[in-house]
């Protein structure tokens, strides 16, 4: 962290710059000189503050990490059907106001060890919590017939394909782009029946 509120200021618009060009370009294709511009710094600037643009995307991941832990202190609800859409609503919205990072740290997982390391206990964290929900409605007696841990794998799985499929990767040929609220209900949908075999509405 900067000493100074003018090294405070530049520093936040190097990660500000960082999260616009990761968005527009991807993170491979972007250059650290594209973050300098972006951020109406110099190139040589950039160096005070960040190694390399690793080091960066890293400080990007500490705030996603640390909202995240925080959201999965909230607490439950008891209607499964209101838990299950509250756990998509999250997932797709923190999915959403991350997607810089999201891009970087998929991207960067394909390629570095650390990086794979984090993107697997970010899955875990989510595993965690949906298993929490599988297991209550195991308790009430919901026939799930299913390994409880690989189902919540599976859920996980489906949550970051969709977002990454509707959110980072311009979606699919020949389907229409689905608005928030579709794509919630599609998500909460699947993750219902799967668990209950029946609608949310029944």
């Amino acid at each position: 962290m900067a000493a100074t509120r003018k090294g405070q200021r530049t520093e936040a618009a190097f990660l500000n710059a960082a999260r616009q060009t990761f968005a527009e370009n991807g993170y491979f294709n972007t250059k650290i000189s594209d973050i300098a511009a972006a951020a109406g710094r110099s190139t040589g600037s950039f160096y005070n503050y960040y190694d390399n643009k690793e080091q960066l995307l890293v400080a990007l991941l500490e705030e996603f990490t640390t909202e995240i832990v925080e959201a999965s202190a909230l607490p439950r609800a008891h209607d499964p059907a209101e838990g299950v859409r509250s756990a998509v609503t999250a997932y797709w919205n923190s999915y959403k106001k991350y997607l810089p990072e999201m891009i970087g740290l998929f991207q960067m997982s394909m390629m570095d060890d650390e990086f794979q390391q984090r993107w697997r206990e970010n899955r875990a964290q989510g595993i965690r919590q949906i298993l929490v929900g599988l297991q209550a409605a195991d308790r009430s007696g919901q026939q799930i017939r299913l390994p409880l841990d690989l189902l919540a794998s599976a859920l996980v799985c489906t949550l970051e394909s969709f977002c990454w499929t509707w959110l980072a990767a311009g979606g699919d040929l020949g389907v229409e782009a689905p608005d928030d609220e579709a794509a919630i209900d599609t998500l909460s949908a699947i993750w219902y029946r799967t668990v209950y075999g029946a609608s949310p509405t029944g």
